[in-house]
Formats: C-alpha cells, structure tokens, sequence
C-alpha cells in the first residue's frame, strides 16, 4: 500500500512537473508569435529539461580540461549561435566572433548584464558589473581614466618592483614556490594600495582574509541562510564595506576637496559632485574591482609561467628580450619604467597568447532589453545572452593550431584588432585595468626570467568555478 502512495505521489509531481513546464513553454511561444519578429526564428537548439534545462551538462563540460566542448558540441549540430536554457533561464548562446562583438557594443536598451543569482546577491544592486545607464558610464570613466593618468603609472609600476623584489628575495632552492600563491599576493596588495591607499600590515591582511571568504561565494547555491556559503560570503563583504566606510569617513574628515590630487580610486569618487555617488556606493564598488587583484591578475601570471615552463623557445626568446632590456637600463642608471615594460614586444605577445588559451574570462551574460536582430537571427525580449569568449579564442578557424601556446603569431599586429580577441569585454564595459593586468605579469615575468632559472613540477588547469592551477604551480627556481 505504502509503495502505491509513493508511486502515484510521483506521477502526480511528474505530470505536474510537465505540465507547468508545458504551460511555460507555450506562454513563451504565444508571445513569441506575437513579436514583430515573427518573420525570424530564434536559433535552433534545446532547452532541455523541465526547470534545469541543460544546466547539468554545462556544468559537468566546464569541469573538464575541454570546457567548450558543450559548446562544440552544438555548434556541430545548431550552428554558432544557438539556443539553450542554462542557470534558470532561456539562453540564446554565441560563439560567432561579429555576434559577440555586436553583443558587447550595445547599450543598455538592448542588452544589461545578467549574472546566476549568487553574484548578483553579493555584487549588490549598484556594483559597477551590474548597474546601467550614465552612472555605470560616469564610474567607468572616472575610475579608467585614472588608471591611464601618469602619477597612478609610475606609482603602480614602483609597488609591484618592490612587492615583486621582496617576494622573490626569500625564495630559495629548498622548496618548492607556488606561483599562484606569490602572484595572488602581490596582485592584490598592489591593486589594494591603488583603490584606498592601504599599505601592508594588519589591514591589508585582514581584507585578504575577508576578500577570500567573499570571493568562494560568487557561483554557490543561491540559498541566503545561516551557515550557508553564500551567507557566509555576504558576511565577509559587510565586514570589507564597513572596514572602507570607515576608510572614506577618515578623509572626509581630513577635508578632502575636489582640487587636490587623487591619490586612489576612492579619492577620485569622492571628488566628483555625482550625489549618486553615496559612501555606501563606493565602498561596495572598491570591493569589487578587488576581484582582479584576487583572481584574474595572479592567474594571469600563473597561466604565463606554466605555458612559458612548457615551451622552452618562447621561455629563451622572453629571457633574452628582458636581460637585455635589464642590461641597457643598468649601463643608465635607471630604473624601468611603464612604458619600458609594455615596450617589451615578445613578452606582451606571451602575455597576449596567455589571455587567449586561458581565457580567464570565459565569457559575459546579458538580458535583451527588447527583441534583437543581428546576423539573421531573433533574440527575444527577456532571453539571457551568453557571449562565449572561449570557442572564439579556440575556433580553428581564427586561429591556426588553437590548441598550442604559439606566441608568435601576435607578431601580426592585426590579430589585435579583431574582433575574435576579446579577453577583456568591450564596448562600454571593457575593462578600466587592462593596461594595469599588463603591466604587473610584464614586471613579474622580468623580474623572475632575470633572477632565476627553474623548472615546473606537473599542474592542471581548473575551469570551473574560476580558471586556477590545481595544485598552485609549484617551480624550483635556482638564482642565477
């Protein structure tokens, strides 16, 4: 008897599973034939299953080694654009380079981010990732101009000599040294000192705990409970806020006025006359433009060194182009600057080929603000868009051998402007600190190919929930 309950409990959850499911689809369908773009279908594909759609095997993909292969697999199948439904919601997919391109250009009346709930619960509401319209443009431009001004150069380009140097002065031949762990640490103490002027010390150490107890929160359950991980990661940011809050309140209470010289990220925000631009607004913005300094920064470097480790023709051709540098900068007297770094032509295409195969961001997520046209297809008002970054930088018909670490070929300057190379966004969300993720690998990979000779102990590169190393790259240097 009790069996028979159980199963026909299950058929009743079953067919009410498939019925509101059914009701949903045919919802979207009526509305769908109701849109002026009933003379353009939307991409062919699949949502999958009821409620999860094809979540699962998107997830179980980006743990692999070959995280595009959900991707690929589709695209063989529907094409590079491509419908799905993936984290709760109807998914339009593009791994065309000129859709994505599309996608990144547009305004907020076509097209706003759109994330998994868990980032948008620990972001906030008016985090710069996620806000539109002309305060979104107002902090981008405020905070990327600064990072481009002459003072924050040479003051970013002395900190991370001098984190670099002495990070490296205790590295010995004893033991192994993990990149990842060096590179996280420096990136961050010099992304923290250019956002609100903190130095090393207690401070900053207690941000670094904070921040990485913050950070693990991005992609857990949306489930805001005590105990749980995203209330956890909630917790952390309202210590790191109040801990800024107090930051600002002690310069507005030194009288800091709108003609002196911004010093930091907070400086510049608090000098601007924008109302919007509220104590509570900074400080959780200052904590999210932190996530470089924690995660694609350090990765970045880590990524360099371990591709470097494993093509022995690029690792002498970059060590030969910075001994050199090294030694004409000695025979001045001078110490290197910013544009001596960038001046390095091979090690920026190492840099350049380490964004392409590690594609630390995989990608960007948006919401059609109404019904979009582009290239022949139909992305319906409401429809999240996933922009793939991934396979455009894997897609053999871009690039020759996509799989191989081949810095060589951004020998071809054109490479650069096209629209298949995107690793850091663009249109009106690039990334204000390109140029500073840069100019921090181009000092640490100087500073270790000129000190140090080592060899790489065997690592794997983890895609998911973040790209890292599994076990954190560990080397054995010796000095040269």
């Amino acid at each position: 008897m009790d069996n028979a309950l159980i199963l026909l409990t299950t058929a009743i959850l079953f067919c009410a599973i498939i019925f509101c499911y059914k009701v949903i689809v045919m919802s979207s369908r009526r509305r769908w034939h109701q849109s002026p773009l009933l003379q353009l279908e939307v991409p062919p594909g699949s949502l999958g299953w009821p409620f999860i759609g094809e979540t699962i095997e998107f997830v179980a993909s980006a743990y692999s080694d070959r995280p595009e292969t959900f991707m690929n697999k589709r695209r063989h199948m529907y094409g590079k654009v491509f419908k799905s439904h993936i984290f709760g919601s109807p998914t339009i997919v593009s791994t065309d380079a000129e859709v994505t391109k599309f996608i990144l250009q547009s305004d907020a009346k076509t097209f706003v981010p759109s994330y998994p709930k868990s980032v948008t619960e620990l972001m906030g509401k008016t985090s710069i990732l996620l806000i539109n319209g002309s305060l979104q443009r107002r902090i981008h431009g405020l905070v990327g101009s600064f990072f481009k001004s002459p003072q924050l150069k040479a003051q970013i380009t002395q900190d991370m000599q001098k984190y670099v140097q002495q990070s490296m002065e205790c590295w010995g031949d004893d033991r192994p040294i993990l990149i990842q762990d060096e590179a996280k640490n420096i990136a961050f103490q010099v992304l923290v000192k250019a956002l609100i002027s903190l130095d090393p010390g207690k401070g900053m150490e207690f941000l670094k705990k904070q921040f990485q107890e913050f950070i693990v929160g991005l992609m857990s359950l949306p489930i805001n409970v005590p105990g749980s991980r995203l209330h956890r990661s909630l917790q952390a940011k309202n210590r790191m806020s109040k801990f800024v809050k107090n930051l600002i309140k002690s310069k507005r209470d030194k009288g800091r006025i709108i003609s002196t010289v911004a010093q930091d990220v907070v400086d510049v925000l608090l000098n601007d006359p924008n109302e919007q631009l509220t104590d509570d607004l900074i400080a959780d913005n200052i904590i999210d433009m932190m996530i470089p300094g924690e995660d694609s920064v350090p990765v970045l470097i880590t990524l360099a060194v371990k591709y470097l480790s494993d093509c022995p023709a690029a690792l002498q051709q970059l060590t030969e182009e910075n001994m050199k540098l090294k030694r004409s900068k000695a025979k001045l007297g001078e110490q290197l600057s910013w544009n001596d770094y960038l001046s390095l032509s091979f090690t920026q295409d190492v840099i350049t080929e380490t964004l392409r195969m590690g594609n630390i961001i995989i990608g960007v997520m948006r919401k059609a603000m109404r019904d979009v046209k582009i290239k022949g297809y139909s992305i319906p008002k409401g429809w999240c868009v996933l922009a793939y970054f991934r396979s455009v930088h894997l897609d053999e018909t871009n690039y020759e051998w996509p799989y191989q670490f081949y810095p060589w070929r951004w020998q071809h300057k054109e490479m650069m402007t096209s629209s298949n190379f995107t690793p850091f966004g663009g249109g009106q969300r690039l990334c204000p600190g390109l140029d500073l993720a840069r100019l921090e690998a181009s000092v640490f990979l100087h500073h270790l190919v000129t000190q140090f000779s080592w060899k790489a102990e065997d690592d794997t590169v983890v895609n998911f929930p973040t790209v890292r190393l599994k076990r954190r790259m560990p080397i054995w240097v010796k000095r040269r």
